[in-house]
């Protein structure tokens, strides 16, 4: 296990929130259940399907046209009204913008962050496939440009301003920035966004990449000894591989440096040990061509900043696109950095989330990425897809790895689980990551035993698909703490108009309240315009309406409330010649004589100085500051005192 007293490292990076789209699976949760699960996302095409997407007839008859895709859901819907977009500005974006920015919201959502009130800088480092939308339906559709001029449909088409769209929109201030390395765009994304916040020029950053082919139903002309394979299979590594299949998808993460989201106090997904990245240069077969010489040579490179022990690296998310050249000139690099320090064999599993969703050209090492950090998570690893026997070209029997073919336990000697994971570039651009499991989570200290759950959306119908969709979190994890969730929702969403109010006991209780919508628990209202900060006044009640057990709950669960308590306490015990508390909250037989003490004007107005101005210091630390306070007879001095005027 990974425990938190383990030793930081300065240059230690956290994933604290994801997100992500791939084939036949619109969130995480479907990507790793298909990942277990061994499903691939493939779909085969009809005739009739590829000629209603404009294929065209032809391309369909010819025998070397493989009539299958890596589909992304959903690509043509967009919430053009909840990011300030106007339904024509919206329809000739590129779809691959408008999937970066809803993700970019879902993951600071994960994260628990609310970006405009967050006070550091975040950071966007983002990657996107060539604009295919643009081709393909906007110079065949001028209809759809109406008046928009050429400018408009170049900002909302070129790659260039993806990342700053999404800074803009949700007033991001830290580096924005678009890497463009082919294949390897979003690993490269990750460790520039690395660097960046061990530099300190952002506190946070978002990283991620995209790719969405227009049309989604279209298939592929074949070709002898290219990068696609012949029947829509990637078969990584195994003796068939004649290459992959191209498909849409898109990643994202959130990361903050290691130390600071300890402290913090956030979720903590994986920890991103040493990335790095380099180029091949000419020494190598052709341009488009792998290097041994320069995949070893970053592979060695990230170990060394990761600096950690090789053997206890036990799994490979391979670039792995089961391609004759690529696959094993891919294992002969690793290998050849692995026996610079282990002579062991078949210790570390290899895998491809290729197989399972196609190669997603800037997205792909995000997937990979992903992929590792759920399998870090549940402790699994799952089956790269389509291995039945080894590619010939691949030495395994005498490498460190094998190829990971079924679902497995991910077993440790003691160390922390790792891995690695590779992406590289058309072109030579590589880049390699080292990924650690999260450190163990301190367990969540005591809480209220009630809890107020906040959800706010921008109409009626979200609000409701927000509750459904808390309801069913809980029921599929319910040993999760509802008192982090509810903080989270309070403070780490933005907050819209329609809004509701559920206050449970547990997840338990909550799940009841949703189903039956009960009106003693739950409250839903909706506000006349977007949020603001209201005025509040503070009234301090005068003598008689004090009474035993007064704040006896709060006193028992609210710690600041008890420390104030009890240092009133402590103040007035040589005044009154009692314990305050001992009045207040006596034992059930002691209450009756409790009750007398109670209504002598002394203690009385000691009483209520010390509850009202202990709740009133309580709600000043959650935010609710007064900008007014009125008193009546001892309220006037609890008024006094918190304005300054008179000390404790």
């Amino acid at each position: 296990m990974n425990n938190l007293e383990d030793h930081v490292r300065d240059r230690d990076i956290a994933i604290i929130g994801m997100a992500g789209r791939f084939p036949k699976a619109m969130n995480l949760a479907m990507f790793w259940q298909n990942l277990q699960q061994g499903v691939e996302g493939m779909t085969v095409l009809s005739d009739e399907e590829l000629l209603a997407a404009g294929n065209a007839q032809a391309d369909i008859n010819d025998p070397q046209y493989v009539k299958a895709s890596m589909e992304l859901d959903g690509v043509e819907a967009f919430d053009a009204d909840f990011f300030g977009y106007a339904p024509r500005e919206a329809a000739i974006m590129d779809p691959q913008q408008r999937l970066f920015l809803e993700y970019a919201w879902e993951a600071l959502e994960h994260a628990g962050y609310n970006p405009y009130v967050y006070d550091g800088l975040i950071g966007v480092y983002a990657g996107v496939a060539w604009n295919t939308y643009l081709l393909s339906n906007l110079t065949q559709r001028r209809d759809l440009f109406g008046a928009a001029d050429i400018f408009q449909v170049f900002i909302t088409s070129d790659k260039d301003f993806m990342p700053t769209r999404v800074s803009y929109k949700l007033n991001l201030k830290g580096p924005s920035v678009i890497i463009q390395t082919s294949c390897s765009t979003s690993l490269v994304a990750l460790h520039t966004a690395c660097l960046n916040l061990l530099a300190y020029e952002c506190d946070m950053a978002l990283v991620g990449g995209v790719t969405v082919k227009v049309p989604q139903k279209s298939g592929y002309l074949y070709q002898e000894g290219g990068l696609a394979s012949p029947d829509g299979h990637c078969r990584a590594f195994d003796a068939k591989g004649r290459g992959t299949i191209f498909g849409s998808g898109i990643g994202m993460v959130v990361l903050k440096r290691l130390a600071e989201a300890l402290d913090d106090g956030d979720t903590i997904h994986a920890v991103i040990k040493g990335s790095a990245i380099n180029n091949d240069g000419s020494l190598k077969v052709s341009y488009t061509a792998p290097s041994v010489e320069g995949q070893a040579e970053v592979i060695a490179a990230a170990q060394a900043v990761a600096e950690v022990d090789i053997e206890t690296i036990r799994y490979i998310e391979a670039h792995g696109t089961g391609t004759e050249l690529g696959d094993p000139i891919e294992v002969a690099a690793l290998t050849k950095v692995f026996r610079e320090s282990t002579d062991k064999k078949h210790f570390c599993a290899l895998g491809s989330v290729k197989s399972n969703v196609g190669h997603l050209d800037a997205a792909a090492g995000i997937a990979g990425l992903l992929k590792t950090v759920l399998s870090l998570q549940h402790r699994q690893l799952p089956p790269s897809l389509h291995f039945e026997e080894p590619n010939p070209k691949i030495d395994f029997d005498s490498s460190p790895f094998y190829v990971n073919a079924t679902l497995s336990e991910w077993d440790t000697n003691g160390a922390p689980r790792r891995a690695g994971v590779s992406s590289f570039g058309v072109g030579g651009t590589n880049a390699h990551v080292i990924v650690e499991e999260a450190p163990t989570r301190t367990p969540t200290t005591p809480s209220r035993p009630w809890q107020m759950v906040l959800l706010s959306a921008r109409s009626d119908t979200a609000l409701a698909q927000a509750t459904t969709n808390l309801a069913h979190h809980f029921a599929h994890h319910p040993e999760e703490s509802l008192a982090d969730a509810a903080y989270t929702l309070a403070t780490g969403r933005v907050v819209f108009r329609h809004r509701r109010a559920v206050i449970c006991r547990d997840a338990t209780h909550l799940q009841a309240i949703i189903a039956t919508d009960d009106p003693n628990y739950l409250v839903t209202d909706t506000d006349s315009q977007e949020p603001r900060h209201r005025p509040v006044a503070f009234l301090f009640p005068g003598q008689g309406s004090q009474y035993v057990q007064m704040a006896q709950q709060v006193y028992q669960t609210e710690s600041r409330f008890r420390m104030i308590v009890d240092q009133c306490a402590t103040i007035l015990q040589p005044q009154l010649g009692a314990d305050i508390r001992t009045l207040l909250y006596p034992a059930l037989d002691d209450e009756e004589a409790a009750t007398a003490q109670l209504n002598q004007t002394a203690i009385a107005q000691s009483a209520l100085f010390v509850v009202e101005y202990a709740l009133a210091q309580v709600f000043m630390a959650w935010g609710i500051r007064p900008h007014a306070m009125l008193g009546h007879s001892i309220g006037e001095y609890v008024a006094a005192c918190i304005a300054g005027v008179l000390t404790l």
